[in-house]
């Protein structure tokens, strides 16, 4: 089981990273947060019509009943509207899956909890409710929210009985269809989605009559069944060879189950793909005023110049704050690759953050610096810290900037590489590193090298080495 984890984790990053990788989140995923889930929302529905809710499966009938015995479904559009629209808790899950730079999410859910976990990560998003709002789009975007079965602040037009659904292909004809071609065209990970809902069977079918073999691998999570305590061993085996069927019919739509001891499990499943996403982004910290030892300034150009470039030549992200003496060069090395070998594609390679020059009347400058240096270096995967230094009035000492980063770096668990050889507060961090080298077991046989007194393409290969290590062992 723990291979297949780890296979799914590195197809998914690839995915993610290569920009075709989607989400599509179920109840489940709200559940965490404090919502009801669809048992608990039909429950108190389903005993005013004489139904237990824990004995049936089709809770969209449930909703349907209920509907017919009432002639009106304004009770159950008042709840949605009272469940839903209440304050959620916390969800690491939603964070971290609102974090990734995915640009497509799919719910059946009501809530809002998607689209809120996007903004508060500052990604401009588009939310599709109906179907006229598809034919819109917004302008630079970074994320679009499909809701296919509608949203809570509007209750009366959520998909939720088997009118609605039978009514599905009349009314909201678009959405199957958009959702037809991203299964086509993109990697969905299915979170917390139980494969019941009527519309999403008839779309894969579809897509399986249309693409036969040709069909994309797609994720999906289970939780392994288990004995529960006082249980049968006759039920625990009918539950246990009706799970295998089910996942062995899920293969059927190229959707691949990841079997899990348990759901909790999911968060750390996220944390590492995150890790992984962020191991291709690498921010260089570093500032000069002046060369140091036998570094010469067209010495500096060069190796800053080339260690950007050699950077995004192997499909890594720049992620720079424009450090003084050397911010420029690590700029024109990275443009220029990307401007020769990829596209133009500038804001896919680099990360351009200079710093705040201003100070606002409630923030102090040093502040606003740290909370930009918290917020840059959460981007990165990897920091590589060169030179560092800076000149106050006629004297020249040690950046102290570089040091609150590499500070930021070990408090976030970022691979740090110090490249100690180009002096300065690289040195004093390196010679900190070396001194707690086991919390840096990446760098033990690297540690040497990085101090002893080197230049040009030799030193630019040993942090490139260091920095594809990393992804191996991600891998």
């Amino acid at each position: 089981m723990k291979n297949e984890v780890e296979t799914f984790i590195k197809e998914y990053v690839r995915a993610i990273t290569e920009g075709y990788a989607a989400i599509f989140a179920g109840a489940g995923l709200s559940c965490g947060a404090g919502y009801v889930n669809w048992k608990e929302l039909m429950r108190p529905f389903a005993e005013e019509i004489d139904m237990d809710v824990d004995r049936e499966d089709d809770l969209v009938a449930i909703a349907q009943y209920y509907r017919n015995e009432n002639g009106t479904r304004a009770d159950i559009n008042q709840r949605i509207l009272n469940e839903f629209t209440q304050k959620a808790q916390q969800n690491e899950n939603i964070e971290i899956v609102t974090r990734l730079p995915i640009h497509t999410y799919w719910t059946t859910n009501y809530d809002q909890l998607i689209e809120e976990n996007l903004k508060k990560n500052n990604r401009k998003t588009e939310i599709k409710i109906t179907q006229e709002t598809l034919a819109n789009n917004i302008y630079d975007r970074d994320a679009v929210v499909y809701k296919m079965h509608g949203d809570a602040n509007f209750p009366q037009d959520a998909v939720l009985t088997k009118d609605d659904y039978e009514m599905y292909e009349y009314k909201r004809p678009l959405f199957r269809t958009l959702l037809q071609g991203d299964l086509i065209s993109k990697t969905f990970l299915f979170i917390g989605f139980s494969f019941e809902d009527p519309n999403l069977d008839y779309i894969l079918s579809q897509i399986r009559v249309l693409l036969g073999e040709s069909s994309r691998i797609h994720y999906c999570f289970f939780e392994k069944v288990k004995q529960c305590d006082g249980e049968d061993m006759k039920e625990y085996l009918y539950n246990k060879a009706k799970q295998e069927l089910r996942i062995k019919d899920l293969k059927r739509y190229g959707i691949k189950a990841v079997l899990l001891d348990s759901y909790s499990e999911i968060t750390n499943i996220l944390r590492q793909i995150e890790h992984g996403c962020l191991l291709k982004n690498v921010f260089i910290s570093g500032s000069l005023a002046e060369p140091e030892d036998s570094w010469s300034e067209q010495d500096v150009n060069t190796f800053t110049y080339g260690l950007s470039n050699y950077l995004v030549r192997e499909n890594y992200k720049v992620i720079s704050g424009f450090g003084l003496g050397i911010g420029s060069t690590v700029i024109n090395g990275a443009l220029d690759e990307i401007y020769e070998n990829k596209y133009k594609h500038i804001d896919e390679n680099l990360s351009l953050r200079p710093f705040p020059q201003t100070q606002d009347s409630l923030t102090s400058l040093e502040s606003r610096w740290k909370e930009y240096r918290e917020d840059m270096i959460r981007q990165a995967g990897i920091v590589v810290f060169i030179f560092g230094n800076k000149r106050i009035n006629d004297d020249i000492t040690v950046a102290n900037g570089m040091i609150e980063e590499f500070e930021i770096a070990m408090a976030q668990n970022k691979i740090i590489i110090p490249v100690g050889c180009t002096g300065g507060a690289a040195s004093i961090i390196h010679d900190r590193v070396v001194n707690n080298i086991d919390n840096y077991p990446y760098l033990k046989d690297y540690i040497e090298d990085l101090k002893k007194p080197q230049k040009g393409n030799g030193l630019i290969e040993l942090v490139v080495e260091i920095i594809r290590e990393q992804q191996i062992i991600s891998n």
